[in-house]
């Protein structure tokens, strides 16, 4: 289990490296942060003071070397829009981006695994149908437009819930949240099923998949035989079986949530760092585009982790191999 971890762990340090080089590239070659800074009235001297002063005059490698340090301890320099740390700006949107990825996680999970385990169990009923017909909706229809249809029903037609921002937060510790105050519920209800809709049914879909794989193996016809309840068939050897490819794809969904938080948070206004990107996006602020690819690439790097080792957990094959060699 060490050595695994320890080689995942070096496998992560090169990702991030060459996710940090492509994110250096970009102050190379999306505008020069100078003429953002100073205007295009600048004086040369002021040019080249804040070249010299920003590192911008050292060789290449030199910067990225510069780059990498700075990186690894959260800096990425100023905001070229709004004149700030971007690690300031990170933080102050980060709790609304994984407050929302984690309602719409939870939501996704306990919903999406519930379903797929009863289509699969009643296949071919009336209400299965309707499950699997719903799951093909969801997972055709763009994220955008679940958003306007839901801002469209329960907030211009009804009038139940707020169609943007994020509502009353509190400050706990230094960390804004929502999650605390009913208004902050009532802001978080349509973004977070937006944000559910398509992984929720893609993990219902999947479950049903592997968990209808799982019956028609050998070891459950035995089961039946030893004359075992449904109950502990179905509960206690099936599903836990189908969790462990149902864990990989919802490892990485979690990721994209955070990644694709972007439509979502711009549809309904959420202060996110979704919103934050598209901003930098629409300015060119390079910083805080670079900073947000790298913190990205992080989440997936953990999440990935996370997945591997939580297969030694659910499958015991995996614990027999390891402690036998292998």
């Amino acid at each position: 289990m060490f050595a695994f971890v320890l080689r995942r762990l070096g496998q992560a340090v090169l990702v991030m490296v060459a996710v940090a080089f492509i994110a250096f590239l970009l102050f190379q070659y999306v505008g020069d942060p100078v003429v953002f800074l100073l205007g295009q009235d600048a004086r040369p001297e002021q040019i080249r003071q804040l070249r010299i002063d920003l590192g911008l005059d050292r060789p290449f490698f030199v910067q990225f070397w510069h780059f990498l340090l700075n990186a690894a301890q959260g800096e990425f320099g100023l905001s070229l829009r709004q004149g700030a740390k971007v690690s300031r700006l990170i933080i102050e949107r980060l709790p609304a981006t994984l407050e929302l990825v984690a309602v719409a996680a939870v939501l996704a999970v306990l919903v999406g695994v519930p379903m797929g385990v009863f289509a699969a169990l009643k296949r071919g009923s009336f209400m299965s149908q309707v499950a699997m017909s719903l799951s093909l909706l969801g997972v055709s229809l763009p994220t955008f437009l679940i958003g306007i249809l839901l801002i469209l029903v329960f907030s211009v037609w009804l009038g139940w819930l707020p169609s943007f921002g994020r509502g009353e937060t509190v400050n706990v510790g230094g960390w804004s949240t929502g999650l605390l105050t009913l208004d902050g519920w009532a802001h978080m209800v349509l973004p977070a099923i937006t944000l559910a809709v398509f992984q929720l049914t893609l993990i219902m879909r999947l479950v049903r998949a592997e968990m209808l794989e799982v019956l028609r193996t050998d070891y459950i016809k035995f089961a039946r035989a030893r004359g075992l309840s449904d109950r502990a068939i179905h509960f206690g050897h099936a599903l836990r079986n189908t969790l462990v490819p149902v864990m990989t794809i919802t490892g990485l969904q979690l990721g994209q949530l955070i990644a694709f938080a972007i439509i979502t948070e711009t549809v309904f206004q959420w202060p996110g760092m979704g919103l934050l990107f598209i901003q930098a996006v629409t300015f060119a602020d390079v910083p805080i585009m670079a900073a947000y690819l790298c913190l990205i690439a992080l989440i997936f790097v953990l999440i990935n982790l996370v997945v591997d080792l939580l297969y030694f957990v659910v499958d015991p094959r995996l614990r027999v191999s390891a402690q036998a060699g292998h």
